[in-house]
Parts: structure tokens; sequence; C-alpha cells
């Protein structure tokens, strides 16, 4: 009796500690710092985006602005696609540091380039164009390798927690980039703007130099009775043994038509519709960063399955998105910029989690390449398109058109769902900071 009192009172006292345990980004340092990188090698690229769409608009630009800016978005998303075979090959075959340090400093010394070129005069649209594809090349390498290097950076029951983290990062790269692009423009010109993109990549190489990978748990056996990588499987095959996921993706990449023009529309609708500055962007691009921001950290508490919770969130962002269209004021698109955001930030997060658990570990670098491309697939296109449009017809019906065609998407989910036995994770959800 007197032996059960020690225990039970230690007991006590880690159910106690772990209900208070610090965030995941304080208690783990390596990926921490990975995190930061992220948050800094996105914050800047997204900067860069949308300073140049601002600067495209205002200043470089007198006729076609909505052709002109739409080509520029399609360049930034357009090696995501592209790339994605060698970007599941470089992941997989080389340490996930090295590429993530290495695509750092690459973008870091391109966009030191730009800016030196700028500061000796004004560099021509293509000298912009060359470096957003530059800067969109070495993201598309970054991204998929981070989220691949999630396992190697957490303890299986934090993986959910840090997919919400590594999710988060372009929510904050969305409010972070949206304050200083455009207004960087405004006051210090592309040379400004590069520069701090520039520093930002290289904070970013530095921090993932410091940290820690270690490898996979779940490989780790396989790995000490054999020194021979896992065969990898062509990338079809991947998806052709998930069609689950498949249907799911195809069903976002339909959405991502409509979505994705929101970064064409917000520097037209800025300047046609509401005659504002860079400040004006600013605050619309913030509203959005702001609640995908949100939604990232709340994503885990949408009660409902992944499908019906992601196609109810795919017709609220539809409502939001259309409403500008309908009312232009400031207020009103600046809220409802915040709810579509809010939705992103959500799904995202639901539904990466998802998939880091039903993807086997040794698919996994092939997958995110994969999931990359396919959703990104559509964001050219809708770049190209709307931009073109843009220059025919108002942005208040281009807004329209963007929610009118996320219903089908929405509704497409929701009948996935109905009908498809949608596998769970084999674990509760753990929220930010803490357990559920």
């Amino acid at each position: 009796m007197t032996a059960a009192a020690p225990v039970t009172e230690e007991a006590a006292r880690e159910v106690a500690a772990d209900g208070r345990r610090a965030p995941l980004i304080l208690r783990n340092r390596a990926f921490g710092a990975v995190w930061l990188g992220q948050v800094l090698t996105q914050a800047a690229v997204r900067m860069f985006q949308v300073g140049v769409s601002w600067w495209i608009v205002a200043y470089a630009v007198r006729d076609a602005r909505g052709l002109a800016s739409g080509l520029f978005m399609a360049l930034c998303t357009l090696p995501a696609v592209v790339l994605a075979p060698v970007v599941a090959r470089t992941v997989a075959g080389f340490a996930h540091r090295s590429v993530l340090r290495t695509a750092a400093a690459l973008a870091a010394a391109a966009a030191g380039v730009l800016a030196v070129w700028a500061q000796g005069g004004g560099p021509p649209l293509a000298g912009v164009y060359g470096a957003a594809l530059a800067l969109a090349t070495c993201q598309a390498f970054f991204d998929p390798c981070l989220t691949t290097s999630v396992p190697e950076l957490v303890d299986d029951a934090d993986i959910e927690t840090a997919t919400g983290f590594e999710l988060s990062t372009q929510s904050l790269a969305g409010l972070g980039g949206a304050l200083l692009g455009a207004l960087t423009v405004d006051r210090a010109g592309v040379a400004g703007l590069a520069a701090g993109c520039a520093a930002a990549y290289a904070g970013a190489a530095v921090l993932v130099a410091s940290a820690r990978f270690r490898s996979p748990s779940s490989s780790a056996s396989s790995a000490a009775s054999s020194d021979e990588p896992p065969a990898r499987r062509p990338l079809r095959r991947i998806l052709g043994e998930l069609p689950y996921v498949r249907r799911i993706l195809v069903c976002f990449t339909a959405a991502n038509l409509f979505t994705a023009a929101v970064f064409v529309v917000i520097p037209l609708y800025t300047r046609s519709v509401l005659h504002g500055g860079g400040g004006t962007v600013a605050l619309l691009e913030a509203s959005l960063g702001a609640g995908a921001l949100v939604g990232a950290f709340t994503g885990t508490r949408v009660p409902g399955r992944p499908t019906v919770a992601g196609a109810w969130s795919l017709g609220l962002m539809a409502l939001a998105l259309a409403l500008p269209g309908l009312f232009p004021h400031r207020p009103v698109i600046a809220g409802c910029l915040a709810v579509a955001g809010w939705c992103a930030g959500a799904v995202s997060v639901r539904f990466v989690a998802l998939f880091q658990r039903l993807v086997p570990t040794a698919d996994k670098p092939g997958f995110f390449a994969v999931m990359q491309a396919v959703l990104g697939a559509s964001l050219p296109v809708a770049s190209l398109v709307f931009g073109s449009a843009g220059d025919l017809f108002s942005p208040r019906t281009l807004c329209l058109v963007q929610g009118v065609g996320l219903l089908p998407a929405a509704c497409a989910l929701a009948l996935l769902g109905s009908r498809t036995p949608e596998p769970e994770p084999s674990r509760a959800p753990e929220v930010l900071g803490g357990t559920r």
C-alpha cells in the first residue's frame, strides 16, 4: 500500500505535465529551426509575388496589366508542376537537410543578383520574370522536401501537430509577405524588395544547416538490415494505388482553378474598384494570410470527417470570394478574404495530416512531389485565364466567377465522402501546443 502512493503521484505529475506541454517548436529545437526557415522562405517568395504583382499593375505596365500579372503568377507556379519528377528523385536520393539548405542558398543568390541589378537601374520585365522563375524553382524543392522530412524531425505522436505548424507557415508567409511586399515596392522599388528576399533566404539556409535530422523511425529496422535505399516506384503507380487520395486531389485541383485566381484579382480589384495603393493591397493580402493562419491553427478542431468538413469549407469559401463582386467596399472584401483564408488553412491541415497517415513512408517523397504538382497544375492556367480576363471584364465579375466556380468542387467532395468509406487516422488528432 505504501509503495503505491509514489507511483500514483508520479503518474499524476506526468499527466499534469503532459497537459501543459510547451508548443512543439519550443520543445523540439530541430523542428523549430526548420519551421522558422520555412517561414522565412515562404515569406520571401510571397513578398516577392505580392510586390512584383503590384509593381506590374501600378508601375511597370500600362496596357494589358491583367495579362502581364497573370503571366507572372503563372511563372511562379509552373516549376512545381513541371519539375515534379525531378523533385521526387532529388528528395528521395539526397539528404533532406542538404536539399533544404541548398534550395534556400540558391534562392538567396538569385534574389541578391536581382537586387544588385535593380539597384543600377530599373530592371526589365523579363529580368524580373526570370528571377521569379528561379525563386519558384527553389521553393518547388524546398516545400515537398520539408513535408517529407517531418518524421525525421518529430516523434510519431507529434506528426499532426507538426503538420499544423508546417501548414501555418504559408499563412504566416502570406501575412508577412502581404504586409511587406507592396509597401516595399512603393518605398524602395524592386531593388529593396529583392534585397529583403535575399536576406530571408540566407537566414533560412543558416537555420536549416543548424538543425539535426534523424532517420525516420518507421524505416529504422530496414535501414539497419540493408544499406540499399528502398526501390522507387513510378509516380503514377503511387497515386494509382491510392484511389481515395487521388479523388480528393482531383477535387482540390478543380477548386484551385478558382481559388488561385485571388492573387491576380486582388491587385486588379485594388486599382480598378477600390482605387487604392500599396497599403490597400497589403491590407487585403494580410486579411487573406491572417485568416489562413487562424485556419491552420484551428483546422484540427473542425468537426466531421475530412471530406465533409472540406465540402462545407469550400462552400463557405465560394460565398466569401463572391461577395466582393456584389458589395465593393474595403471592409467587406477584407472580411471575406479573411474567411476565405480560414477555410483554406483549415482544409489544408485536415487533409495533409490525413495523407501523412495514409501514404506509406517509402512513397512519401514521390507522393508529396506529385501532390504539389497535381494541386499546382491548375495554378498557371488560373493565373493566365483570370489575368487575361481582367483586361476584358471588371474585377467584380471575376469575383463572382470565382465563387460560382467553387461550388461544383464542393459538391464533388461531399459526394466523395458519402460514397467512399473514409479511412481515419489510427489515433486522435493533436492540436497545436497540447493534446485534445
